[in-house]
């Protein structure tokens, strides 16, 4: 029956639409056109959800009527009302729905332009920032997000696309130019919506909550945003889609695992509230405001330096260096640190030690410039004088079951025998354990992850005296949720993207080509364009490194702070891709080049290259690059890296030995050369936990980086690192330790996520009726091989008929 007129009426009646033909007027052969579309392939029930849906965009559309869409043209987007704003977004929206692909392309850079803050028609960047603001809130409460993710899944199933990119010899811009405008205007509303401003309105306030829980929720074919991101990575790697601009991919993951699960602040946050409801201690320090007051030290002095230094000191002069100072680190030469030589350092004022300020390099340090002592400085203020607190900048911490070692040694040597792990009974000890178990008590820290892996194996233990687990759904529980099928790939597929965006990784013909979204069609043919392409190579590889390290972190922190096999399962993944080695194999380079690389290009920056007059770029301009000593993004990426080594390794000895058998302690020594109180700490952590194993040589000739230890670094009442005697005689077994927490994680996972387990206690069905009357989903070309099955799995499979009797 054709689809007229009456019969969508009749159809709109029945199904109680409540609006009538009449009131969509001219709109009519939209719906008419995308009903009987969806007639031919759906279901009546989601025929009448797509009209309900267009009835309620078209009637939306409506309200702007045609005379103010009218009045829009020919005049500024400053201009315009908002009503007028908003009625001309209806209809770009409308307009993205063309199936021709050429004018889809063009409404979606009109829509990039408006999220990039028309700036065409702005005097100043500060201008071009606010409407661009005002704009990306617009266009989500227009919906403009939902219609650009259907045309991102379209594109991600565009088989005929991936396969044209396939059989390319070389892949270009051109290649990705659809992925590139949609990932950028969805980029540019995550990370705009994601940032809080003070003047923000509550309509603002409500959008980004709106936003923040639409994204981390299910809502896109049953999983979070995240999960599409996850699942373009993966066809990238796997070859399959080779064309991805991966930069703008990883950007978007980034931007959005950080908007919806939360970043270091927020996460400091739950940690606090979830200690609340686990009836556990406040934390003794807030670990943020920690770091940030902590201030950098020195750089190691150059063997150059310590040569003159020597020469000197045989001349019998003594000579203070104005510009590097060697306070607290060591030396790369591995000198003594017993000699006579040492006792200068010891006579030096207090006041110079560790003045170092964080976050800033003198590029001086790294030159060998001894000079006469600088003058005095004059006289500051009391007021601009920093005080910092003197001590320690740690509290110190004990695990239970370090008292309960500690209370094991001392029975066994005055008594003679062990209560197991009781942590009370004091009896026949002398009073100076009293008083060493007092203390330690009072430094007792109970973590989130021990209550959490207690609660696990009584789950484990009683689980029909425990019952069912209430798990609460939280953000970061979905993501874990949906990416536990494939979250061996996802671990992978960063790791190699990783790899090939290393500075020391070399060119292969068999790597991935991550460079598809940055080189054009036609290559540079003069020296100025090479350098600018060179540039931009860089920086395209230094983004992937930031976004990439990002990411991995937050994932490892939210769900560590979700429950610790979570963390357990992620980290496991990464040591198991060799992300020790990679990593270390990051830092084998010159760290100090990397982090005052210069690969950026100040003038062609967003927004300043567009509200600003284009100055003329020569090859002397892009050599000399910026007046930053920092590239942040790079020191950045470095701090990442460290804290997720750090992550993976800590209370691990067998990924600690890892460690020690790559010889990380030089290539870590050797980042202890930045001047950056965060990055140095990470460093001294990773050198603390595997200096036990290094030997008593090592500890010898690095007394410095020893004492940066126990400055920086947390201390452990009863932890050894420092001498480490009976590593030698203590068996490890390596393998067994990581078979065994992959034996506690696969019960977890089992546990929690495995609804179809089939385990003892599962009820059994023994009523022959009832097992007979079950259906029985099988293949659709099973018809085909039924008589073939019969005869193999019936008729030929001899049955003990005496068995089965003697049986009962």
């Amino acid at each position: 029956m054709p689809f007229t007129e009456n019969t969508f009426c009749e159809a709109l009646q029945q199904k109680s639409a409540a609006k009538t033909l009449e009131a969509y007027g001219k709109c009519f052969t939209n719906i008419q056109r995308e009903v009987c579309t969806v007639i031919c392939i759906q279901s009546p029930a989601r025929i009448f959800g797509r009209i309900n849906f267009l009835s309620e965009r078209e009637e939306r559309s409506l309200k702007y009527n045609s005379s103010v869409l009218c009045s829009v043209k020919g005049r500024r987007w400053m201009e315009l009302s908002m009503e007028e704003q908003r009625a001309y977004v209806m209809r770009l929206l409308d307009a993205l729905e063309v199936t021709d692909r050429d004018k889809r392309l063009k409404v979606a850079r009109a829509i990039l332009y408006l999220a990039q803050g028309v700036f065409d028609e702005c005097d100043t960047e500060t201008d071009v920032l606010y409407w661009s603001r005002h704009n990306v809130f617009l266009l989500y409460d227009m919906g403009i997000f939902t219609a650009l993710l259907e045309l991102l899944s379209m594109e991600i199933d565009n088989n005929q696309a991936c396969s044209s990119a396939v059989r390319k010899p070389a892949i270009s811009l051109a290649d990705s130019t659809e992925l590139r405008v949609l990932l950028s205007i969805m980029y540019l509303m995550v990370e705009t919506i994601r940032v809080e401003m003070e003047g923000d309105s509550p309509e603002r306030k409500a959008a980004r909550e709106a936003f923040k829980t639409e994204l981390g929720s299910p809502l896109y074919n049953g999983e979070p945003f995240a999960l599409l991101l996850f699942t373009m990575v993966t066809k990238f790697c796997s070859m399959n889609a080779p064309h991805f601009p991966m930069k703008k991919v990883l950007l978007l993951l980034w931007k959005t695992i950080l908007f919806t699960l939360g970043g270091f602040e927020e996460l400091q946050e739950m940690k606090v509230r979830m200690r609340e409801l686990l009836n556990l201690p406040p934390l003794p320090e807030d670990s943020i405001k920690v770091v940030r007051n902590m201030r950098a030290a020195s750089p190691p002095a150059s063997a150059m330096e310590l040569i003159e230094q020597q020469q000197q000191q045989k001349r019998g002069r003594r000579s203070r260096r104005p510009l590097v100072k060697q306070d607290s680190l060591d030396t790369y030469n591995e000198r003594d640190p017993f000699k006579n030589d040492d006792a200068r350092d010891e006579e030096d004022d207090p006041e110079d030690v560790d003045s170092g300020i964080e976050g800033e390099v003198d590029p001086l340090d790294r030159d060998v410039i001894i000079q006469p002592p600088p003058p005095p400085p004059p006289l500051r203020p009391p007021t601009e004088r920093v005080s910092f607190p003197k001590g320690l900048p740690w509290a110190p911490k004990v695990r239970e079951k370090d008292i309960e070692h500690f209370l094991e040694t001392s029975r066994n040597k005055f008594i003679g025998f062990t209560l197991g792990n009781d942590i009370d009974t004091l009896v026949g000890l002398p009073r100076p354990i009293h008083e060493s178990v007092k203390t330690l008590k009072q430094h007792k820290y109970v973590s989130i992850a021990e209550v959490q892996i207690k609660r696990e194996e009584e789950l484990q233990q009683c689980p029909m005296t425990m019952g069912e687990e209430e798990v609460e759904e939280t953000p970061a529980e979905i993501l874990y949720l949906g990416m536990l099928p494939s979250l061996s790939q996802y671990v992978i597929a960063l790791l190699k993207l990783l790899l090939a965006a290393a500075p020391t990784s070399k060119a292969k013909t068999d790597s991935i080509n991550i460079l598809a979204d940055v080189l054009p069609e036609e290559m540079p043919i003069t020296v100025l364009q090479s350098m600018k392409l060179g540039i931009d190579v860089n920086r395209h590889k230094e983004i992937i490194v930031k976004a990439i390290s990002a990411l991995l972190l937050l994932l490892l922190k939210h769900f560590k702070l979700n429950h610790i096999y979570q963390f357990e399962y992620v980290a496991q993944h990464l040591v198991f891709a060799n992300c020790i080695p990679l990593i270390l194999k990051f830092f084998n380079q010159n760290i100090m080049s990397y982090i005052s690389a210069k690969n950026s290009i100040c003038a062609l920056d967003f927004p300043h290259c567009v509200v600003h007059e284009m100055p003329e770029l020569t090859a002397e301009s892009l050599e000399a690059g910026d007046s930053n000593q920092f590239c942040w993004r790079n020191l950045f990426s470095c701090i990442n890296l460290l804290r997720i080594l750090n992550k993976i390794t800590k209370w691990k000895h067998s990924r600690t030995m890892m460690l020690v058998v790559f010889k990380s302690a030089p290539i870590l020594k050797r980042a202890l050369k930045v001047k950056q109180a965060m990055m140095q700490l990470y460093v001294l952590k990773l050198l603390k936990i595997q200096t036990k194993y290094l030997g008593r040589q090592w500890r010898k000739s690095n007394m410095k980086t020893m004492s940066a230890i126990y400055q920086k670094v947390r201390h452990r009442l009863n932890d050894d690192w420092a001498y480490g005697n009976d590593i030698d005689a203590r068996p490890w077994d390596f393998q067994a330790e990581e078979c065994a927490l992959r034996e506690c994680i696969e019960k977890f996972n089992t546990r929690r996520y495995d609804k179809n387990q089939n385990t003892e206690f599962t009820p059994v069905d023994n009523c022959l009726q009832s097992v007979l009357g079950q259906r029985v989903d099988l293949p659709e070309d099973f018809h085909y091989s039924y008589e073939m099955w019969l005869e193999r799995e019936v008729f030929s499979q001899p049955i003990q008929w005496e068995g089965l009797l003697q049986a009962q």
